[in-house]
């Protein structure tokens, strides 16, 4: 146990975004709640720009949340 006013390293926790291709529709949620990482294209096709984004982790739980399809889920790695 570290003594008060010690420095304690933390581990770095990273987190993925998968995308299904089978279950995405590109109904365009995604962008919606997270445009600066999802982008949907006129044909409904979904480009993830960053799948390590480092940015607001809210948005991004807030569009795997709403996809209609339940085609995006979050993959935490060390």
């Amino acid at each position: 146990m570290p003594a008060p006013g010690e420095a304690v390293a933390v581990a770095e926790v990273r987190a993925r975004i998968v995308v299904d291709r089978d279950l995405c529709q590109g109904h365009g949620v995604c962008e919606g709640e997270a445009p600066n990482v999802f982008v949907v294209s006129k044909a409904g096709e979904l480009t993830v720009l960053d799948e390590r984004p480092g940015g607001d982790r809210r948005a991004i739980e807030a569009a795997v949340k709403y996809c209609p399809t339940h085609a995006l889920r979050i993959v935490e790695e060390p």
